[in-house]
């Protein structure tokens, strides 16, 4: 009889669609069978604000609190929604190849950014891109959302239903001029065609980890050979330094997905450069700012991450981005 691991995740359509792919792929090389098993997060069930109920690490913590107990083997995490520091007892084991790192604008009647009309009603959580739109078209309303991809959609004028699985902030719909979401994860949902402009990094810089999955097992391995030589074989280098340079400028600042910071490393011609973003949250203020490291290992990816930081703080980044 051939052996299975257990994978636990979040019961998002986007969260089982992701570690659905993961698992496939450890399923093939470690040729064990894949169990899912379902964990319920706060950030799931409660209702709010995304900043106000604490930000990183609200859809992470009942997972990892799963792992730690032994009820499943490995946990698959939207790597941007984790926490910077790592708890006891649990590794990232393997972050496979990054999907599309940018923001996407999901706007009404096809248009574009700089074709909304002034005063267009723009629906994000995240107070890292409303600060960067804001900073970019003043005249534009902010309006908080919450909810998973297709219910967020669905704010979108003329957009109707995308199929949704009840989740928070279903109560409105079709109220909005255009949303803005991850493009990795309209993609991995096959909701592309609602992306109306993928929004370059010079006018909004993603989150850290943006893109990235990041698979966890206990420190001591899963209990299964095969699927630790699997997740060994299934980390991508050059997407684990670029993370790690992204988050180790985020901890450095002192600053969790609810803070108006963007990074993002990219690896251009052996070197990992990594641009950085610190915006009031009202987008009175950007700070932007720019460091490269010769292409080595994690330790210097993160060197990369606190050296900018820091250059950032000495030049009043936390003051700009309300850190302070």
């Amino acid at each position: 009889m051939t052996q299975s691991f257990r994978v636990g995740t979040r019961g998002s359509a986007l969260a089982t669609t992701q570690t659905g792919w993961a698992a496939d792929q450890l399923a093939q090389l470690s040729g064990l069978e894949v169990d899912t098993v379902l964990v319920k997060t706060e950030g799931d069930v409660v209702t709010g604000s995304l900043a106000n109920l604490g930000g990183t690490g609200v859809f992470a913590a009942a997972l990892r609190q799963h792992l730690l107990d032994g009820g499943c083997d490995l946990a698959v995490h939207s790597l941007k929604d984790l926490p910077t520091v790592q708890p006891e007892g649990l590794v990232l084991a393997a972050i496979p190849p990054r999907e599309d790192v940018r923001d996407a604008l999901c706007g009404r009647d096809g248009m574009t950014l700089d074709q909304l009309p002034e005063g267009a009603k723009i629906g994000t959580g995240s107070p890292r891109r409303a600060a960067q739109l804001r900073a970019y078209r003043q005249d534009l309303v902010i309006v908080d959302i919450r909810g998973n991809v297709p219910t967020r959609l669905g704010r979108v004028k003329g957009v109707g239903d995308t199929h949704d699985d009840g989740s928070v902030g279903r109560a409105t719909q079709g109220d909005l001029d255009a949303v803005i979401l991850a493009a990795a994860g309209m993609r991995r949902l096959g909701l592309e065609q609602h992306i109306t402009e993928y929004l370059d990094p010079s006018i909004m810089l993603p989150a850290p980890g943006q893109g990235a999955l990041a698979l966890e097992t206990r420190t001591a391995g899963t209990g299964h050979a095969e699927l630790d030589q699997a997740l060994a074989r299934f980390d991508d280098l050059h997407t684990r330094l670029q993370v790690e340079a992204e988050r180790a400028l985020l901890n450095q600042l002192e600053a969790g997905c609810a803070a108006p910071i963007g990074a993002l490393a990219s690896v251009q011609d052996g070197e990992l450069v990594l641009d950085a973003v610190a915006c009031n949250p009202d987008g009175s203020e950007v700070m932007r700012r720019s460091a490269k490291a010769p292409l080595a290992d994690g330790a210097a990816a993160q060197a990369l991450g606190r050296g900018l930081a820091n250059g950032m703080l000495a030049d009043g980044a936390a003051v700009v981005a309300g850190l302070a």
